[in-house]
């Protein structure tokens, strides 16, 4: 999918990111079908705490917790994609991997992937998501839903209590 937010001079650069794009799918694709043992995206409710920098997870019986980062929000209604770099919301140690796409963008000179609010339809958001997945070469990725805005989640190993306390970590690799 073309990300249409970037104005290329170089038909290569362009072409560099279509092609981390496409990885990114594919690694989202790969992290999901790893994580879905564990049952990520059937979880009752989830949560994320910035002061601890933790996303839990909560099912009938167990819990699932993980460190995580948080790349963007995305508005479906406004159509519009806030890095987390930019979002005062957010805390600054949330926004590492956002920060290290930024910085990944501006050193290749995608200038457009390092401004703070991009227009984003469904289509382009995914592909930001993507390409930001690829390039911090993530070990877990959840589209959080809220009412007004979608928070975008990077996560590393999951740590799974069970009702009788025991805990087992699943950590992916997924190259």
């Amino acid at each position: 999918m073309r990300i249409d937010v970037v104005e290329e001079s170089d038909g290569g650069a362009g072409a560099e990111l279509e092609a981390l794009v496409a990885e990114g799918f594919e690694r989202i694709d790969r992290l999901a079908e790893a994580h879905v043992q564990w049952g990520l995206g059937t979880a009752d409710r989830w949560g994320l705490d910035q002061r601890t920098g933790l996303i839990t997870w909560t099912f009938p019986d167990r819990t699932a917790v993980a460190a995580a980062q948080i790349l963007a929000t995305w508005s479906p209604r406004g159509e519009s994609w806030m890095w987390s770099w930019a979002n005062g919301s957010i805390l600054p140690g949330l926004s590492r991997d956002a920060r290290a796409v930024r910085d990944w963008a501006g050193a290749r000179g995608h200038a457009a992937l390092t401004t703070p609010t991009l227009d984003a339809d469904a289509g382009a958001a995914a592909a930001l998501a993507a390409l930001a997945v690829r390039v911090t070469r993530a070990a877990g990725f959840y589209r959080g839903p809220g009412d007004r805005s979608h928070t975008i989640i990077t996560f590393g190993p999951v740590t799974l209590t069970g009702p009788d306390g025991a805990t087992s970590t699943r950590t992916v690799e997924v190259g």
